[in-house]
Order: C-alpha cells, then sequence, then structure tokens
C-alpha cells in the first residue's frame, strides 16, 4: 500500500509526526469491573492504527473513551491539540473533528441516503442544504455508492449500509476517524467491499484507529498493531513483528487461535 510520503523534520511532515490521538495512562470501570487499566496509545497523522485482542479485552471501551462516548474514570484524552477529559472542554465541538463508525450502521430508517448524509451537516456544521447534498454525494461517489444516494437504508444490503454510514463520517470533514468492528455485522462475502472503502481511506492518509478482528487487514494496512488482552496493551509495534513475529506469550496465543482455519469461535462482542 502506498500513502503519502512525509519527512519528518519540518513542515507538514513534522506535523504529520506529531500524535493526533493521545492516551494517557487511560482507565474505565464499570461498577466493580475494571475494563481499561492505564492504557497508553499515541495516532500520529496519517497513521492507521489497529487494535487486536480476544473477547473482554477492552478494545471497544478503548475507542468509544476517545470521543468520550465512555466517560473514562481516570487517565487524559487529547485529539487535535484539545483535551477532551478536561471539565471544560467543549466535547460537542471536539467530536466534529472525529468520524465514527460502529458495528451496527445506525442509519436513520426513515430518510433516505442523501438525507442520512445531509442531517448532521446542517445541524451541527450548519451547511445549506446544497453545500450539504454536494458534499454527500462527492462521499457518497468516494464509497460507491452514488448511484443509492435516493435509497432507503432497507433497501441497502448490509455491506452497503456500513459504506454509507462511512460517507456520512466523512461529510462531516473529520480528522480522524475512528472504526469499532465496522465488519463484525456483516455477511463474509460483503466484508470485502467496507474494507476495499477502508483500504482507499488509508491510501489518501485518512488518520485511522480501528478496532477489528480482520488480520489480514491489520497486517497489510496498519502502521502500527496493538494487542490488548485484560485492559492492557501487551504487545504494540508494526504487523510484521506482533502477527508476523509476536514477542509475548498472549499474543502467540491469540494468534494462533484466531489464524487456525479449524477454529470457528464467536466474534468479539463490543467490549
Amino acid at each position: 500500500m502506498t500513502k503519502p510520503e512525509s519527512d519528518a523534520t519540518s513542515g507538514p511532515a513534522a506535523d504529520r509526526a506529531a500524535p493526533v490521538i493521545e492516551v494517557g495512562d487511560l482507565h474505565k470501570s464499570f461498577g466493580d469491573l475494571q475494563v481499561l487499566k492505564g492504557v497508553d496509545l499515541n495516532v500520529r497523522r496519517g497513521e492507521v492504527v489497529c487494535v487486536i485482542g480476544p473477547s473482554g479485552s477492552g478494545k471497544s471501551t478503548l475507542l468509544r473513551c476517545v470521543n468520550l462516548l465512555e466517560q473514562p474514570s481516570g487517565g487524559r484524552i487529547v485529539v487535535n491539540g484539545t483535551e477532551l477529559t478536561d471539565p471544560d472542554c467543549d466535547i460537542d465541538a471536539a467530536r466534529t473533528g472525529i468520524g465514527m463508525v460502529f458495528q451496527q450502521f445506525n442509519l436513520f430508517a426513515h430518510l433516505s441516503v442523501l438525507e442520512n448524509l445531509t442531517v448532521a451537516q446542517r445541524k451541527v456544521l450548519r451547511r445549506d442544504k446544497a453545500e450539504a447534498e454536494k458534499i454527500a454525494r462527492a462521499n457518497l461517489d468516494r464509497v460507491g455508492l452514488s448511484d443509492k444516494a435516493s435509497a432507503m437504508p432497507a433497501q441497502l444490503s448490509g455491506g452497503q449500509q456500513q459504506r454509507a454510514a462511512i460517507a456520512r463520517a466523512l461529510s462531516m470533514n473529520p480528522d480522524v476517524m475512528l472504526f469499532d468492528e465496522p465488519t463484525s455485522a456483516l455477511d463474509p462475502e460483503l466484508v470485502g467491499d467496507v474494507l476495499g472503502v477502508m483500504r482507499g481511506l488509508a491510501e489518501e492518509g485518512m488518520t485511522m484507529l480501528v478496532v477489528t478482528h480482520e488480520m489480514q487487514f491489520a497486517r497489510e494496512v496498519a502502521d502500527t498493531v496493538l494487542f490488548m488482552d485484560g485492559g492492557v496493551v501487551v504487545e504494540q509495534g508494526d504487523p510484521a513483528q506482533v502477527i508476523g513475529a509476536p514477542r509475548e506469550t498472549r499474543t502467540r496465543e491469540f494468534l494462533a487461535r484466531v489464524l487456525d482455519p479449524t477454529h470457528h469461535g464467536p466474534r468479539d462482542p463490543a467490549i
């Protein structure tokens, strides 16, 4: 995969070297259950970071904490220079720069695909109808759905609905895209189109934090892979190291299970 060239010494390249997402000593508990136990994470501009791990490891909770859909119990989160964990932070304003794609598509069933892509633009960004529709149509074309603008969500396949959800997030002009198991609710034959869109975004230089069970995607697209287990980051590094030659026993055991073609265990829930 080819990404934009960068030189980390000055100008735009130096900007790319700076973290867009900074997570420090992040903790999250649900009652007595500690789900995140001091997670540290940096994502640089234009970087793709994939988070892998077993059920219950805290992957989805980490992602939901990054834009404060879950309130951390402790720690610090900075996105684009704004500390989201600061009590005085305008969370709604900060979230406009963060796009999120969930396991479920969360499209409004009573609105057309085009309307799904324009409603937040008009209400949050105050774009007029013509501008919002122009941006929406451009992003539908970007994800291969230019002919589905007038369709209702129920008329789309699961893969098409997920691509529409990605186009909706892109229509808000985010600096960062968060993906929470975006293919886990899809039939196997529909997964490839969604991953293809995500590959395209990576090639364009979009900053992406992806929770995924798609090991081949992580191996080929990610700049950095994090393996989480028990609410902590057990191992992190480039995909060739973490997936191809893991150093930690827990990482090796997990990969042996998920990469074994005879293993048919359940996919990870949203934890």
